[in-house]
């Protein structure tokens, strides 16, 4: 039987922040790290990602856990509802519901299935109203890896990670991890999986002190560039992954090279257009 590593979700999954033009949406991360390594062990392991950013969970879970399951997965990856969580106006009732369930129909697969909590990133006051409905979504993740343990859940605790408190560990939109902070998950996550892998962290060192007026100009800056232009977007209707495609949505061997198999699925398209 085939070993295959399947991931799911939206931005944190697809890799945003870990930027390479050379991989298929410009995105590598910690999944495409993870499917590396695990085809370093054994070269038959499969790896799928249908991730696309900006989703939001109902569309995760319409658009890619059957999917998922159906590749009948040996480990399937699920973080989603962040998005969700960024909307006030969505009930945390009915997102944790959903979720519920999502997490059920996975288990039933038969997989190993990693459950994530969300990282409690500092925020503007602007995002404050987001932190306890972060905080109410963390307690329904660990409450179900508990509860479905004995079906395969497994925890991923990124919540209790002190590492990310710095902030060399996130892209300018201080929303989404940056390769430092993708690397840092991958390891992690193999760990956890008990995976032996040739991944190191190199340590960043001691920070840089942010003197008062700096940190306000850059704040100021962060609103402008990123948090207004993500409510407008929002009011909208439209997301940054409208246009897009998941990155791997077929299985693929990542021992045949990741770059090299989407350079060859970039010539394969441009031929027969």
């Amino acid at each position: 039987m085939v070993e295959r590593f399947v991931v799911i979700g939206d931005s944190f999954t697809e890799g945003v922040g870990d930027w390479d033009a050379r991989l298929p949406n410009g995105v590598r991360g910690w999944a495409d790290r993870v499917a590396k390594q695990l085809s370093k062990a054994d070269p038959t392991w499969e790896y799928a990602n249908l991730a696309i950013r900006s989703r939001r969970l109902d569309r995760i879970i319409e658009e890619q856990v059957e999917p998922a399951v159906a590749m009948r997965p040996t480990v399937v990856s699920f973080y989603a509802g962040g998005n969700d969580i960024l909307e006030l106006r969505h009930d945390m009732d009915a997102i944790l519901h959903s979720y519920a369930r999502a997490v059920e129909r996975l288990c039933f697969s038969g997989a190993r299935v990693l459950l994530f909590t969300g990282f409690d990133v500092p925020m503007h006051p602007v995002l404050e109203p987001m932190k306890r409905r972060n905080w109410a979504f963390n307690r329904a993740v660990r409450e179900l890896a508990a509860k479905h343990e004995r079906d395969g859940a497994v925890l991923v605790d990124y919540w209790t990670w002190d590492a990310y408190q710095d902030r060399r560990m996130w892209d300018t939109d201080k929303l989404h991890m940056n390769r430092a902070g993708h690397r840092y998950m991958a390891i992690q996550v193999l760990n956890i999986l008990g995976v032996v892998h040739q991944l190191e962290f190199e340590e960043l060192g001691p920070q840089d002190r942010v003197v008062l007026r700096d940190g306000l100009i850059r704040d100021a800056e962060w609103l402008r560039q990123w948090v207004l232009p993500m409510f407008g977007r929002r009011l909208r209707g439209v997301t940054l992954g409208d246009r897009l495609e998941p990155r791997w949505p077929e299985p693929v061997r990542p021992a045949d090279g990741l770059k090299r198999l989407y350079r060859k699925r970039t010539r394969t398209t441009m031929k027969a257009s």
